[in-house]
């Protein structure tokens, strides 16, 4: 790593952009040039019915059809859509407009980004989940919905115009309105001004389009013993083992580290039921209360919709066959409640935070990698047709919260821009790992530069663990860890005993201490050349990380 200190201007001009708010900064530098103004009435509105796909015919702020209405109020800086039908599957507005073919748009992810965001060219194909940034080369710009939903929306943009998709779908089938009210989402657009950077202005509208995030009262860091276990051959020994580094480590002070046990402590591993622990795992109240007398805050993880118990058939979501788990409807009242009852055990038990899993693709029944604009297959329903999918999965999230309403939640493959406001931390992408420095490089490093405007935006952000493995190079692991501990995000290191020794102990010592405490966010510089930058600012300085071995990057298994 190579660290230097920034030029004066250069630094002073940052402050300026970071400090002062946008009607300030529009004052006192002029307003970039490429912004496309989509505040007004689009000039096509579709509506998606069945085999049918109706244009709809607009009076005043109101397009209509026979069986659907859609009310678009444009405002100063929202324009809010209420949508009325019986039965709908998707809308799509088009706003026509000549876009400057030299912006650079970064895209956002439907839930864990994958290794793949990026400032990339116009691409009219191109699925835009939630919301996009658009560099014209002077100003940054957003157009984006609000987080907490009632529709999955994600943008398009060609050289003709932006368009913006609703997806109103009960799971892969038409959801059934019948004439309700929904309101669906309400639009945000930001108008950059030059000289602001980049990173700047996408911190500033994240900021827009979540207005009540749920934050930690301190920062976040500790332990997570799954990149180094992966949920085999654990034991409370183990974990307390892990809980008395934590301890060791830890700086003195009031904000205590967590250790969060991770899969493999339930009675069948990843599917639950999340009811008892399994034979290596007989008294979970007992070992809550044994990591909490080191002085450290326990946490646990599970799949609040995964089960081995039986239960009726119509109480499945999606049944599989020849599958001995369950996946649970959350419309249908009795399971929800057993969400409920599961997260208040977990509680009673005496863990203070509570990682959850695999809800987006229980949901959906694909990973977010796969989303793309169909989100899941057609065909499928839940047992309660009247909700969308959007409305459900934000029900979901808020009983998981009102069963813990004084644990730390964390969202695990959930959707992050329907968790906004609930949780207050999201694991923003898809797995680091233990075994193979390649794809933490590819998913942690990635997700913390491109998902770090959302940090304290919508929550505080998890670009997931810094393993400590014999299998990972010291030289590469050390510098993930250096990155997270300074980055301002949750920190959760994986350390195997195997590869602990007096450097990696000190490491991590250094690590928490820059952790525990509240940090300006780390930016990433190079963002727009890489999807792996290599150069951050960090409290004033820049820092260069580099990320290859010596005989540079390896085919990333797909």
């Amino acid at each position: 790593m190579r660290e230097y200190t920034l030029p004066i201007s250069r630094r002073d001009l940052f402050a300026m952009s970071t400090a002062l708010p946008g009607a300030v900064l529009g004052q006192s530098i002029a307003s970039g040039a490429g912004y496309v103004d989509i505040l007004r009435q689009p000039d096509s509105v579709t509506a998606f019915i069945d085999d049918e796909t109706p244009p709809l015919t607009r009076e005043g702020n109101r397009w209509t059809t026979t069986r659907v209405a859609i009310s678009i109020e444009p405002r100063q800086r929202t324009i809010p859509l209420r949508i009325e039908a019986t039965s709908l599957s998707r809308m799509r507005l088009r706003w026509r407009a000549k876009v400057p073919e030299h912006w650079r748009i970064l895209d956002d992810h439907w839930e864990r980004s994958y290794g793949d965001l990026e400032w990339r060219c116009i691409s009219g194909d191109r699925v835009l989940p939630w919301y996009f940034l658009a560099f014209d080369g002077q100003a940054t710009h957003g157009y984006g919905i609000q987080t907490g939903a009632a529709v999955f929306a994600f943008w398009q943009v060609d050289p003709d115009g932006i368009s913006l998709w609703l997806d109103v779908r009960n799971g892969g089938a038409a959801v059934q309105l019948s004439g309700r009210l929904l309101d669906a989402a309400t639009i945000v657009t930001y108008h950059g001004v030059s000289g602001e950077s980049a990173f700047a202005s996408a911190q500033r509208f994240c900021r827009e389009l979540c207005k009540q995030p749920r934050l930690p009262l301190a920062p976040i860091y500790g332990g997570n013993n799954w990149y180094y276990a992966y949920g085999q051959n654990c034991s409370p020994a183990d974990i307390l083992r892990d809980t008395a580094l934590m301890a060791e480590l830890a700086p003195p002070g009031a904000n205590s580290p967590f250790m969060v046990i991770d899969d493999g402590w339930s009675a069948v591993n990843t599917n639950g039921p999340w009811d008892r622990g399994n034979e290596r795992f007989p008294d979970m109240p007992g070992l809550a209360a044994s990591m909490k007398k080191h002085g450290v805050r326990p946490g646990i993880w599970l799949r609040p919709l995964s089960t081995t118990a039986p239960i009726p058939e119509s109480a499945r979501l999606r049944p599989r066959a020849a599958s001995r788990t369950s996946l649970l409807d959350p419309t249908i009242p009795e399971n929800l409640e057993t969400v409920r009852q599961d997260i208040r055990r977990l509680t009673g038990w005496g863990f203070e935070m509570i990682k959850h899993d695999y809800t987006s693709f229980d949901l959906m029944g694909r990973w977010g990698s796969t989303m793309g604009a169909d989100l899941t297959d057609s065909g499928w329903h839940f047992a309660d047709r009247r909700r969308t999918t959007a409305e459900i999965a934000v029900a979901l999230y808020r009983a998981i919260r009102e069963a813990a309403p004084d644990a730390l939640i964390i969202g695990c493959n959930t959707f992050g821009h329907l968790t906004a406001g609930i949780f207050e931390l999201q694991r923003t992408g898809d797995d680091t790992s233990g075994r193979d420095f390649h794809r933490t490089r590819r998913m942690g490093v990635n997700t913390l530069a491109f998902r770090m405007p959302q940090h304290r935006a919508f929550f505080d952000l998890d670009a997931d663990c810094a393993p400590i493995t014999p299998e990972l190079p010291w030289d590469l692991a050390s510098r993930w860890l250096d990155l997270l501990a300074r980055s301002s995000t949750a920190l959760f290191v994986s350390p195997d005993p195997k590869a602990l020794n007096a450097e990696s102990r000190e490491a991590i010592r250094r690590a928490f201490a820059a952790a525990s405490k509240p940090q300006s966010a780390a930016e990433p510089v190079d963002w727009m050349e890489t999807t792996t930058p290599a150069r951050w600012r960090i409290d004033g300085n820049t820092t260069e990380f580099d990320w290859y071995p010596p005989d540079g990057g390896t085919p990333f298994p797909q």
